[in-house]
């Protein structure tokens, strides 16, 4: 991954968790939730969590999974995951977090039972790389878990495009001083592949031997569910 997006992301880890809520209203939480439900992640699976920024997901899996079950959460950026240990703990729960890359991952083959990645995987440089690699440490038959933004259609559209375009930079560049920050992140959001054209990307990484899609609040965010060969 970049320098430029690693860079970004350190600047605005502090204010990161305060910000998503912000901006989206809180509802990034009941999508976290329908990822977790979509994984079918059970009492004592195993979860590699790729991306996971503050925890906010590999929380919820380690919720899912038990004292019996083993949760590892990862991202390339070493700045946002400092704070991911003590909201685990303060959460009671225990979580191993590692500096690793989505696109090269360091750990062996059918691993875990599931894979995740949450807001992460458009900032890959190659996202089906990403998911090749998550795939690999992933048991056959297991998962791997995409929850990334949309573009919705419809009535959603054009007041999702203002808010995006405009509010969101505003309020995320005064909340952290930085725009650009909040400015390339609905960008990246607006042009990368959503759908059925994320789904063909799960088709190119040639792992999976079923995949679907679940859109959410109309679009603007999907869960992609790849099952593993």
């Amino acid at each position: 991954m970049s320098e430029k997006v690693r860079s970004m992301f350190a600047d605005i880890a502090e204010d990161y968790d305060r910000v998503n809520t912000v901006l989206s209203f809180g509802v990034h939480h009941a999508w976290r939730a329908k990822a977790i439900q979509e994984s079918g992640a059970q009492k004592g699976h195993h979860v590699l969590d790729c991306a996971t920024g503050t925890g906010d997901l590999a929380i919820e899996f380690k919720k899912a999974v038990g004292e019996e079950g083993y949760v590892l959460g990862t991202d390339f950026c070493a700045p946002m995951i400092e704070p991911a240990p003590g909201k685990a703990a303060k959460n009671g729960l225990k979580i191993d977090f590692e500096v690793a890359d989505a696109m090269n991952l360091p750990y062996e083959d059918n691993k875990f039972d599931i894979a995740s990645i949450a807001f992460g995987i458009r900032n890959v440089d190659d996202p089906v790389v990403a998911l090749k690699e998550m795939a690999r440490v992933v048991k056959p038959g297991g998962k791997v878990v995409v929850l990334e933004f949309g573009q919705p259609k419809g009535v959603l559209k054009y007041p999702y495009n203002l808010y995006s375009q405009y509010i969101m930079p505003t309020v995320g560049g005064l909340l952290t001083g930085n725009r650009e920050a909040y400015t390339y992140l609905p960008r990246t959001s607006a042009t990368f592949p959503a759908g059925k054209k994320f789904i063909k990307l799960m088709e190119q990484a040639n792992s999976f031997k079923n995949s679907w899609s679940v859109k959410l609040t109309g679009g603007i965010a999907y869960v992609y569910v790849g099952v593993v060969e």
